[in-house]
């Protein structure tokens, strides 16, 4: 399931997800409840039957299980590998990710990936008004189907990755009449774990129009990004891609037992409080900043003064480093992303 670190990254790069099914730590976690949505891992199709069982042991509410069971068997669906789609066992994970996200009345909220439309109630429960952009035809016709009564919601039929956010946010928020409420957008969603590295990497320079992105990840992938340890296999480019647009913190963990069909992993609640642009650290060019980042990564076992040959001679990589109180012999791991910052533009005055 793990998926490797691309070679670079751009202003806009890729995250990956490597994981650890044997990682434990006491974060909270949540008692199974009703079922709802969530993606991940490899899905093979289930009978309805076995889907009958593992929901009627799961202890939930009888409407939210047979809510989901008849929406699903309306369409004839069940989770498809292609889409990555998982079901979760507890209704309640949702309200505290909408509660971590902190949406409230007058709110505009991003989902990506709605399926049955759980997460999508409990979001306009809250007074949000939701743009939810959904890859599977029958969960858009579902999901248009169950809230057709209300005017809270757009759904559109496109591949998140492939799509247009800015352009159909700001359309809906002309629509409503709403533009002067950008400032207040937020992204609430339980995205495939398949996709996470281009949403991540589609989102996080957003902070322009959305003030936090909230999702669920893979348990030890949300750990790498919001709590990494410098000069250690874990501290990777992608780290400083994050802190460069947001601040990312842990929230909660949901064991994967809590999901059907169970995948392989755990996953976990992750935050990211997107920076304004007028926030993003001072470089004299983000694009040279990130080419920089990209190759002191690539030879992440080579020291700075080495594998940063192509901006300058070694000596003058040397002088740099020393100035900013830094070892000659740095290597990438072991610079934090304000020591990243000063070395580009202390380079770049060479």
């Amino acid at each position: 399931m793990a998926t490797a670190f691309p070679a670079t990254i751009s202003p806009n790069p890729t995250l990956s997800s490597p994981l650890n099914q044997h990682h434990h730590h006491h974060h909270n976690t949540l008692p199974i409840s009703s079922p709802t949505r969530i993606h991940n891992h490899k899905t093979p199709q289930f009978p309805s039957t076995l889907i009958t069982k593992a929901l009627a042991t799961s202890q939930s509410s009888k409407d939210d299980y047979h809510a989901t069971l008849k929406a699903l068997n309306s369409k004839n669906r069940f989770p498809r590998k292609s889409l990555g789609q998982h079901y979760m066992l507890n209704v309640e994970v949702y309200k505290q990710l909408v509660d971590v996200a902190g949406v409230r009345e007058g709110d505009v909220v991003l989902e990506i990936g709605p399926g049955t439309g759980c997460l999508t109630n409990v979001l306009i429960e809250a007074g949000a008004t939701v743009l939810a952009i959904e890859k599977d035809p029958h969960m858009v016709s579902l999901v248009k189907e169950r809230f057709s009564s209300t005017e809270r919601l757009k759904v559109l039929e496109e591949d998140f990755t492939k799509c247009c956010v800015r352009s159909h946010l700001n359309s809906l928020l002309e629509s409503k009449n709403m533009s002067g409420v950008q400032s207040r957008c937020k992204v609430v969603a339980n995205i495939p774990f398949n996709i996470s590295q281009d949403v991540v990497r589609q989102l996080l320079p957003m902070g322009d129009i959305f003030s936090e992105v909230v999702l669920f990840l893979q348990d030890e992938t949300a750990l790498r990004l919001a709590e990494p340890s410098l000069r250690s296999p874990e501290y990777r480019l992608i780290n400083i891609f994050v802190n460069y647009y947001a601040d990312a913190e842990y929230k909660f963990h949901v064991p994967r037992r809590h999901f059907f069909p169970q995948p392989k992993v755990d996953a976990a609640a992750i935050s990211f409080k997107l920076k304004q642009p007028a926030d993003y650290p001072v470089v004299s060019s983000i694009k040279s900043f990130f080419l920089m980042i990209n190759t002191a990564f690539n030879g992440k076992r080579k020291m700075l003064r080495k594998t940063l040959g192509y901006l300058c001679a070694s000596a003058k990589i040397e002088a740099a480093l020393l100035s900013l109180g830094l070892p000659v012999t740095s290597r990438p791991e072991e610079l934090t992303l304000d020591d990243f910052v000063k070395l580009h533009n202390s380079i770049a005055k060479l």
